[in-house]
């Protein structure tokens, strides 16, 4: 089982002209790479970006667990509106084929 987690490609507002305009990425991927860290998730590669949003992967936890990291994810600072999780699997051709969820979770 696979989460992939679907942010908006959409850059920060009000960054000055020579800011890198989507810096969201990297506080994702610290995150991510934080939990992972501590074992309580494997992040699969780098995000990845995939039209109009950017693809972070996790998987090796529970459903819930996976979706909770998602919705986290979804309330960071600087993260764009519309985040999706989509509950998936590793033999997924491509990204986005499987169960869609709204993100945040409403417990948060």
């Amino acid at each position: 089982m696979v989460v992939e987690i679907h942010v908006p490609l959409l850059p920060t507002p009000d960054l000055p002209d020579v800011g890198y305009p989507f810096p969201w990425i990297e506080e994702i991927e610290d995150f991510l790479f934080s939990l992972e860290g501590q074992g309580d998730v494997e992040v699969f590669d780098d995000g990845e970006d995939d039209g109009d949003s950017y693809v972070f992967i996790v998987t090796g936890a529970s459903e819930q667990d996976l979706l909770v990291v998602a919705s986290r994810v979804a309330t960071l600072p600087g993260v764009p509106a519309g985040t999706v999780a989509v509950v998936s699997n590793d033999e997924a051709e491509e990204f986005g084929l499987g169960r869609r969820v709204a993100l945040p979770l409403p417990a948060f």
